[in-house]
């Protein structure tokens, strides 16, 4: 049976395919060259990926990832599409699943919801439980930078508290949006922001997410 991760790392590449190598992204400053390179070395040089949290490696990773982004588009996407080399630990179905189900959504809506004309995507209710599932597993260390107390809450009532603290926001969505929103997409996520006005401001600008 075909896992989340592997169903939306396929939706991702088509999309990247279909967009072209110069399409905008909601990376700032990342074209979708620059995304298919990003992922690229994410699963395929763990040498260079690890300047995505440690600061030592990230010239290492701006230069490696420069090389990949040089390499012909067709081929990037490809090399995204066939998944990480036999050794990877990403080859591992626990570990895509646990690491890539919610990265490859949120990118594939990096892609989406930067076109003018974007309509949100219907999720079935089973990939809306894997992402809620996910959120609450990470949800204090992608919002640990919040200015503010926040909560997480699913229009069913339940929640996730992502960070501690006064006075408290609580933002209420869909999980596909609230993973947006913790990922650091606030302004793209449709999530409605409950709380003091100054604090609601203060998420909205805050850099949530790694």
């Amino acid at each position: 049976m075909s896992t989340h991760a592997k169903r939306e790392r396929l939706l991702l590449a088509d999309l990247l395919e279909n967009a072209g190598p110069d399409a905008p992204t909601l990376c700032e400053g990342w074209t979708t060259r620059d995304l298919a390179a990003h992922l690229v070395v994410r699963e395929r040089r763990a040498d260079a990926a690890g300047g995505l949290v440690i600061k030592p490696l990230a010239q290492r990773l701006t230069r490696v990832q420069a090389e990949f982004a040089a390499k012909p588009y067709e081929e990037l996407v490809q090399l995204f599409r066939t998944g990480p080399p036999r050794m990877s630990p990403f080859a591992m179905k626990q570990v895509d699943e646990a690491a890539n189900t919610v990265e490859f959504y949120v990118h594939a809506e990096d892609v989406r919801r930067a076109r003018p004309d974007w309509t949100p995507r219907e999720i079935d209710p089973v990939f809306a439980d894997a992402l809620w599932s996910r959120i609450e597993r990470v949800a204090r260390v992608f919002g640990r930078k919040s200015p503010v107390g926040l909560v997480l809450r699913r229009p069913d009532g339940r929640t996730a508290v992502a960070h501690r603290g006064v006075p408290v926001v609580t933002g209420t969505g869909e999980p596909g949006e609230l993973a947006l929103f913790l990922y650091g997409r606030q302004k793209a996520a449709r999530v409605e922001l409950d709380g003091d006005k100054e604090a609601v401001a203060a998420v909205r600008e805050a850099t949530l997410g790694i």
